[in-house]
């Protein structure tokens, strides 16, 4: 296992404009803009030197050609934003009809080798918890073989290149009641080299986006959701000594919804997460997302962005630009 210790966060956003939404779409408005995204990424890493992720989500399904080269879905061409400092956060989404765990570890081993000198951590398969949405994971068969069968394919593939860096993991939602086996059930099957080919576990959150939350009980439900997953879902999976890493958080604004509440929300989370970082052993914070897939559209899913859909920033990307500069590695 790659030695994760750290003091600080590591801090990353995905910056691309295209989001899923709940059911198995895409919401999407304006291309990128590359210098755009380029000068936006600058201003929150603060200085080339220090330690940033740049979220980026590639894909294997049944007509998914081996062989290479592989490209990122979203954003496209990922890699011209790993400079100054920056590296790859690379989602390798499992999307088989098929169940096709041979030829996904076989993608994975290929993005090793393709994008791993820009990597810094390498998510196996995005939310396999989630079963009812075919935009993510958990909708295909196979999915938990593919987690651990895949995360030592990728992590042996960095090992014989000498990809010392690369930190590979999966990710999940918030689990509770029956759901909360899952992690559980992946350690089971995997076994002892799955647990520890392992470098650290992600979790999606997003609170008050889809179950309200008070702005005074804000704090308390994220520090209680992180104790949960850390001593109710990972200790009982022998994965208790791993960090953890908030892969997506974001909260939308639009109609009842503010851009002053979603900067109070982003600190908040933030705050949270600093704060606990080393009685949960957190290890960093990633944003969802840089722009919204489109100001003017009608869902939820049109607008996480931290700026307008033509990058106008709102007030969030300052906030979340000022806690970089206080929490960051």
């Amino acid at each position: 296992m790659t030695p994760t210790t750290q003091d600080g966060l590591l801090f990353g956003i995905y910056p691309g404009g295209v989001a899923g939404d709940d059911t198995g779409g895409l919401a999407a408005g304006p291309p990128d803009d590359p210098a755009l995204v380029s000068d936006a990424l600058d201003r929150l890493q603060g200085r080339p030197d220090r330690p940033f992720l740049v979220r980026a989500y590639t894909g294997f399904d049944d007509t998914t050609r081996l062989g290479g080269p592989h490209a990122t879905a979203t954003p496209a061409d990922a890699t011209r934003y790993a400079v100054r400092g920056r590296r790859l956060d690379l989602v390798a989404q499992y999307r088989s009809p098929s169940g096709d765990v041979d030829g996904y570890c076989a993608f994975l081993r290929e993005l090793v080798e393709q994008y791993g000198p820009l990597t810094g951590t390498l998510q196996v398969t995005e939310e396999p918890d989630v079963t009812s949405n075919p935009t993510l994971d958990g909708f295909y068969p196979q999915v938990r073989e593919a987690i651990v069968r895949g995360v030592s394919a990728a992590k042996a593939r960095a090992r014989e290149l000498g990809y010392v860096r690369l930190r590979v993991g999966f990710n999940t939602t918030p689990l509770f009641g029956p759901g909360a086996s899952f992690v559980t059930e992946l350690t089971k099957l995997g076994g002892a080299e799955f647990v520890d080919d392992l470098d650290y576990v992600g979790l999606d959150l997003f609170p008050d986006v889809f179950h309200p939350v008070a702005p005074a009980d804000l704090a308390p439900a994220v520090e209680g959701l992180l104790r949960h997953h850390r001593d109710a879902v990972l200790a009982p999976a022998g994965l208790g000594h791993l960090p953890l890493h908030v892969t997506e958080h974001g909260w939308p604004t639009g109609p009842g919804r503010p851009p002053g509440r979603q900067a109070d929300v982003v600190g908040t989370v933030v705050e949270v997460i600093a704060a606990r970082s080393e009685r949960l052993h957190l290890s960093g914070y990633t944003h969802f997302a840089l722009r919204d897939a489109d100001s003017a559209g009608a869902s939820l899913f049109h607008r996480f962005g931290l700026t307008t859909d033509d990058y106008a920033p709102k007030p969030a990307f300052d906030t979340l630009r000022a806690l970089v500069d206080r929490y960051s590695v």
